[in-house]
């Protein structure tokens, strides 16, 4: 469908304060008002997006916040749901209007369109053969799948049913999926015999025999023939059958009705200890956070609705970053999906950082989203978007998974309006954003209607009581300090797996600051049986220097979770792939991902008498990680030290390094008498002026 270049529209925030001031007789002065409503009258807040998002429950719900304590709120009790029945009410309208659900290419060039009937028809026959192998309502349906059309099918096909998904990306290794795969049992395995990356098709068929040798909970194997290979897996059934169907039984099929806080899939996150946290999250608070926050703040339009007739959103992710889940998110409103499987800067012997832009262009693509580093490394290519076909059409850039630099955002704009077709992208609107996969969902994000500024974000989310805490436990405005979020927000995660007593859900966001403290919604403490605030882990700038304004800055980890392009990953499983290595006594691994400042990650070892930290030794450090993680987190150096700093029990000093590679004090940074080896911090003290002298 060619439609023209797209013109001034009403942002759905406009349309949702419209809505908001004509049915409940609620007007707000400025954006800020309207945030802070959202934020202290929960009940009227949700209550309201379930009323303008129209959302179907054959069962009423009691109550909309019935329970306000965290963790273990509840939510919507009563009511029933399921994502792939949101879903599927767009089915008729999108189609008689002529638009796709999903359009997806590969590196090969090769381009399939799947029309809204045809995703349906390939649900309905993957989810009753699901059920004929036996899987019931709770029941988990592992996925070791690239982003194509068929990795979006079998999860709706999965939740149809009321079994949970879970889906690990191809580009990780052996290791690293059956660390998280092995917590959750699934019955059933869906995996592809390859992929294309950079220009290489790598098959993964011994990986697939790997993984289900090494889970004796799957009792069905599919395989869907990504490459086209030829080579038979025993015991298996292949993809293309498994969806042929298509008959009676197909048409009639309709997703179950489930309660509202019945688990939808497991993701994954990693504290710095330990296996990565696989977290649940509940149908219905995604299907209310993904609605508001895709329409609300992302602006992403329904694709036939008249307003936003033809829209189609991009956004580039691998099945193992929270933004593939985000990007399918677009389906629950109606809205054409844009997918791209492969690299996006080619290969490494031609890179070419215009691969997603040309893409973008032949599809047409009117929200284009992507992580920081790849704006930054468009930049540093010298891309010209005037070489790259026409982008006529695309209004919004989205970006997130680290902060994006003042001189990229720049640089964009500049793109952009050299390019401009209209109002639209004279000044092109960046849609930053900062969640997380924790709860899969954003807490700072855009808004179509505030004012915008390199490097920093327009405003925190509605309904994400999100503030920044000093170290006295209170919030401030124009300084930085710990992201915490004090009231509940549905997509919260349900629990973690295997945690049955919620002792390492706690630990993981709630246990740094007292029960009750700041837990009165719009501020003030309540009683200890309240719980604790969700603390996340960033460092977070709510307002200007000034603290003026809506602005919200964020500056990176405060913990010493792994950030590579938005995928964390806990350093106890790079520590288990380079300590594993004979020759590796001890390592210690940091993240310096900061605003404004080069995305650097130095691996220090620790090494066995006699031994050198060579070129050979240095390539099999970097393949372990690349094999048993991902080539993501392969560092950007190694250093061979004599020793990691360690505390009095043991523990490494990841977080005091951290903040001293950032720039403070060592004199604030660490208490020399709580560690066991306080010599050692002169390497480290001297590597770090080095290290910031260099790049200032």
């Amino acid at each position: 469908m060619n439609t023209p270049a797209l013109t001034a529209r009403v942002p759905h925030i406009r349309r949702y304060q419209d809505w908001l001031r004509d049915t409940r007789g609620l007007a707000f002065d400025d954006y800020h008002a309207l945030w802070r409503w959202s934020t202290t009258d929960l009940d009227a807040f949700w209550q309201s997006i379930w009323d303008y998002f129209d959302i179907q429950s054959p069962t009423p719900h009691t109550a909309v916040l019935a329970k306000n304590v965290m963790p273990g709120a509840v939510w919507f009790p009563g009511a029933q749901t399921n994502y792939a029945q949101q879903v599927f009410r767009h089915v008729q309208p999108a189609h008689a209007a002529g638009l796709p659900a999903i359009i997806s290419e590969n590196e090969k060039g090769q381009v399939r369109t799947l029309s809204w009937p045809e995703l349906k028809r390939q649900v309905a026959s993957l989810a009753l053969h699901l059920q004929r192998q036996g899987v019931q309502p709770g029941d988990r349906v592992a996925a070791y799948m690239p982003n194509i059309p068929e990795t979006i099918a079998a999860f709706l096909a999965t939740a149809s049913i009321g079994a949970v998904w879970s889906v690990c990306a191809p580009d990780m290794g052996t290791n690293a999926v059956l660390d998280r795969f092995k917590q959750i049992e699934p019955k059933v395995l869906i995996a592809v015999d390859g992929v294309t990356w950079a220009g290489r098709d790598i098959d993964r068929l011994a990986v697939v025999q790997e993984l289900r040798a090494a889970l004796p909970s799957v009792q069905h194997l599919i395989v869907q023939r990504n490459l086209d290979t030829t080579v038979s897996v025993a015991d298996s059934a292949d993809w293309a059958g498994a969806t042929a169907r298509n008959d009676a039984e197909t048409a009639a099929f309709e997703p179950m009705w489930l309660p509202f806080d019945h688990p939808l899939w497991v993701v994954y996150s990693s504290g710095t200890t330990g296996l990565p946290k696989p977290i649940v999250h509940a149908h219905g608070g995604m299907i209310l956070v993904m609605l508001m926050l895709a329409s609300l703040h992302n602006d992403v339009g329904c694709s036939y609705a008249p307003e936003t007739l033809g829209e189609r959103f991009h956004w580039y992710s691998s099945t193992g970053w929270v933004m593939w889940n985000a990007q399918i998110a677009g389906l629950l409103s109606g809205t054409t999906c844009v997918i791209f499987d492969g690299s996006p800067g080619g290969s490494k012997e031609a890179p070419d950082w215009t691969v997603l832009w040309r893409f973008a262009a032949r599809h047409q693509v009117t929200f284009f989203g992507a992580g920081a580093a790849f704006y930054a490394n468009c930049m540093k290519a010298g891309v010209d978007l005037a070489q790259c076909g026409d982008l006529s059409r695309i209004w919004a850039l989205g970006t997130t998974g680290s902060p994006l630099a003042p001189d990229v955002q720049a640089w964009g704009t500049e793109q952009f309006r050299r390019i401009s077709s209209g109002p639209l992208q004279d000044d092109i609107w960046w849609c930053n954003i900062s969640g997380g996969t924790d709860f899969c969902g954003a807490f700072i994000g855009g808004h179509r209607e505030l004012p915008q500024s390199p490097g920093v974000m327009q405003c925190r989310m509605l309904g994400a009581a999100v503030e920044a805490w000093n170290d006295a436990g209170e919030p401030v405005v124009g300084q930085v300090g710990e992201l915490v979020c004090t009231q509940p927000i549905p997509s919260m995660p349900q629990y973690l797996v295997n945690d049955s007593d919620g002792a390492r859900y706690r630990a993981s966001y709630f246990e740094m600051y007292p029960p009750g403290h700041g837990r009165k919604p719009g501020g003030g403490d309540l009683d200890k049986s309240a719980g604790s605030v969700w603390r996340h882990g960033d460092w977070l700038r709510v307002g200007d220097e000034n603290g003026e304004g809506e602005w919200c800055v964020i500056y990176g980890r405060s913990d010493a979770t792994i950030n590579r392009h938005g995928l964390r990953m806990g350093t106890s499983e790079i520590y288990s792939a380079v300590e594993g290595i004979p020759e590796v006594l001890d390592s210690m691994v940091i993240d310096l991902e900061y605003l404004g400042k080069e995305s650097y990650m130095p691996l220090f070892v620790v090494l066995r008498p006699g031994v050198v930290l060579d070129e050979a030794l240095t390539k099999r450090i970097n393949e372990a990680i690349r094999q048993s993680l991902s080539p993501r987190f392969v560092p950007d150096a190694i250093f061979h030290v004599t020793e990691i700093p360690r505390t009095l029990s043991g523990k490494k000093q990841e977080l005091p390094i951290k903040k001293l590679l950032l720039g403070q004090p060592l004199e604030k940074v660490v208490n020399r008498e709580a560690m066991a080896n306080p010599a050692c911090l002169a390497w480290y003290e001297d590597f770090a002026k080095q290290r910031i002298a260099a790049i200032d």
